[in-house]
């Protein structure tokens, strides 16, 4: 089956920045919707960004509008979700997932492992 797998996650004080990948040697990834999602304790995983595979074109939910960019390298084969201004609110694990088109992820998709993003004093 199609193995997503996150990497980047770690502590960083308010303010700070990370740089999360997703990779996936097993297929290509341009060719799905590739989505980043989290789940902080006590919450329910919710979307965070994605990006379409037929236009390119990329989603953010209001809370990261602005300090977070999702991007493609294809040659490398890899997603990146570049966070910034990060605040403690922003304290979740992050996972990857890829379906045909960024709707479809949360009823189906494949998904990573997630990696586990602190933001702290």
């Amino acid at each position: 089956q199609v193995q997503l797998v996150e990497s980047g996650g770690g502590w960083v004080p308010p303010g700070g920045s990370l740089r999360l990948s997703c990779a996936a040697p097993g297929f290509t990834l341009d060719d799905y919707a590739i989505g980043w999602f989290r789940q902080a304790p006590g919450n329910e995983r919710a979307c965070v960004s994605c990006i379409s595979s037929t236009d390119g074109r990329t989603y953010y939910a209001d809370s990261v509008k602005g300090r977070f960019t999702i991007s493609r390298d294809n040659a490398k084969n890899t997603v990146y979700l570049q966070m910034n201004s990060l605040k403690p609110e922003d304290t979740a694990v992050y996972y990857c997932a890829a379906d045909l088109v960024c709707g479809t992820i949360p009823r189906g998709g494949y998904w990573g492992q997630g990696t586990q993003v602190t933001v702290s004093s």
